[in-house]
């Protein structure tokens, strides 16, 4: 017999012994017995069942076993259970008429939205799980994810279905609109993990989105996270060091330095907010009580950072009322819905928030975050969409000089016909270059030539200056992080949008025209541009009058 038979013999003989043996050989269960045995108190109590209630169906099988006066309490009943389909069982003998109930959908769980969304515990490896992201203009897509699905897995995953550029600026942004809190998952979460922690009905989703600062903290300028007076005492302790070397040294052994500085803190459950000293040690977050204060018996436990996640709080002041729009939260785990339990903090400025931000994700994840940032390098490095073959490229060396004015062509082989061959050709790419780039007559100008820039994925078309600001701080407020977008109060200009030091600047792109040729500039017609992309691919390799050149652009994609 074959693995699979014996497999299924084994089931059916298991399946067949289970209840209680029957007189006659036969089998029946124990939960047929206590039905029996209740039935048979009934009949004795004189109790009967209402007329209509199971009358057809006892007349119709008065011939299959005992009459039902004749039951005793100590009497077996004999049960052929295939003589008749298992869907025609017999009802159980009630006193009470069957009540039909009025609300179905809220006794089974299959089709009670509400039942159904109850957590059932952690995520079970192999099981699939529905997982809804949105993206920055409203749109949605689900997805079907197994139990260990990390962020860096499902932006991948939306990278390859959406066809934007592959890049590990690409996050998947946690967001509780309820209570204006936003957070960016590490690539090692488990999306799963962080949905199921979720309160039931509030308004939290996922955002697909770009997030330039992610891995600023491993870059060149590192040590701008970290300003020299919110880690003096690390100075104090390492005098030898340089403030980029001490940083650097932290970065690389996967731990945080001490941060320390003034916070703005709220009492709890009140909406007074008070000044104080904060510390970040390597056993916790403290605040003193006197001042500025390291003393240990002034420092007051503030939080698990290990037991909690840090989110940035998008509009504070209109629901929180914090001093400055610079507020942080720290929200443990076991608060899974309203704001009590909340610590909710407040900043002076972007920079202050921005280095404990950073400093809060080292301390929690150390070593994790650089594995992070490695892998995604590497993935870089070799993108999924390559094979394992690697693609062989054309070399210079390869090329030969050939000579085609003649009705065959010869290969050129004196050195000086080379070059001066060399010279013609590139004289010639340079003449239809200066042709595509021509400045066209305002009479020539056609609808597609001066609206090309609409296609470009850095043009926003027109939003407000402040959209455009939240926009940036949204995606990161890294150096060169930029977009194009229409100007409000001139008609006919644009705006390029540039963060630099944490700032957004915005330079106005005005249109001129000059013996009938139009052209764009930004610096009163000294550097002339045909059109907005070639303004834009100028200052990605030049600075131009701008403080920094153009490096990341804002994007978004539709889902």
């Amino acid at each position: 017999m074959s693995g699979r038979g014996r497999a299924l013999a084994q089931v059916d003989k298991t399946g067949g012994k289970t209840g209680m043996p029957g007189p006659a050989g036969g089998w029946r269960d124990a939960a047929g017995a206590a039905d029996d045995a209740m039935d048979g108190g009934a009949q004795q109590s004189g109790l009967r069942e209402p007329p209509g209630v199971g009358g057809t169906e006892q007349e119709g099988d008065a011939g299959e076993g005992p009459p039902a006066t004749d039951l005793r309490r100590s009497q077996p009943l004999f049960i052929q259970g295939s003589s008749r389909p298992p869907v025609e069982e017999e009802p159980r003998a009630s006193s009470l008429p069957c009540i039909p109930n009025p609300f179905p959908e809220l006794c089974s769980p299959s089709n009670s939205p509400i039942l159904s969304s109850l957590p059932q515990g952690p995520p079970r490896e192999g099981t699939c799980h529905l997982v809804k992201v949105f993206s920055e203009d409203g749109s949605c897509r689900s997805l079907e994810v197994s139990a260990g699905t990390t962020a860096r897995q499902l932006c991948e995953m939306l990278v390859q279905r959406t066809h934007a550029l592959h890049d590990h600026s690409w996050a998947l942004v946690e967001l509780h609109q309820h209570l204006a809190l936003e957070r960016c998952l590490e690539d090692h979460e488990s999306v799963v993990e962080v949905q199921s922690a979720w309160p039931l009905g509030a308004d939290s989703r996922f955002v697909f989105r770009k997030n330039f600062a992610k891995y600023e903290l491993f870059k060149s300028n590192a040590q701008s996270l970290f300003p020299e007076v919110m880690v003096s005492s690390c100075l104090e302790a390492n005098k030898s060091m340089a403030h980029s070397e001490l940083i650097q040294n932290f970065l690389n052994s996967g731990s945080c330095p001490e941060v320390q500085g003034f916070l703005q803190l709220r009492e709890a459950g009140r909406k007074v907010w008070k000044r104080f000293y904060f510390s970040l040690r390597r056993s916790g977050l403290y605040y003193s009580t006197k001042g500025t204060s390291k003393d240990p018996r002034h420092l007051q436990y503030f939080a698990d950072l290990t037991e909690s996640n840090i989110y940035y709080v998008t509009q504070g002041k209109k629901h929180y009322g914090t001093p400055t729009e610079f507020g942080f939260c720290i929200k443990p785990y076991k608060v899974r819905s309203g704001t009590k339990g909340l610590k909710l903090l407040c900043s002076e400025d972007e920079q202050s928030r921005t280095c404990w931000m950073a400093a809060f994700r080292l301390f929690k994840y150390g070593m994790q975050l650089y594995r992070n940032y490695q892998q995604a390098q590497a993935r870089l490095s070799q993108p999924p969409w390559i094979g394992p073959t690697a693609l062989r490229s054309v070399s210079d060396n390869a090329l030969v000089a050939m000579d085609f004015s003649g009705c065959t062509g010869r290969v050129i082989e004196n050195p000086s016909e080379v070059l001066t061959a060399a010279l013609e050709e590139a004289q010639a790419w340079r003449k239809k270059t200066t042709h595509r780039y021509s400045l066209p007559a305002a009479c020539q100008t056609s609808p597609l030539s001066a609206a090309i820039h609409r296609t470009q994925p850095w043009f926003h078309g027109r939003i407000s200056r402040e959209d455009t600001q939240q926009l940036i701080g949204r995606q990161g407020l890294v150096d060169g992080v930029f977009l194009v977008r229409e100007s409000q109060r001139n008609p006919k200009g644009f705006v390029l949008s540039l963060c630099h030091l944490q700032k957004v600047k915005h330079y106005l792109i005005l249109p001129s025209e000059e013996e009938g040729r139009l052209y764009f500039t930004m610096d009163d017609g000294q550097t002339r541009f045909a059109d907005l992309i070639q303004l834009v691919e100028f200052h990605q390799i030049n600075r131009g009058i701008l403080p920094c050149k153009l490096r990341h652009y804002c994007t978004c994609v539709a889902l």
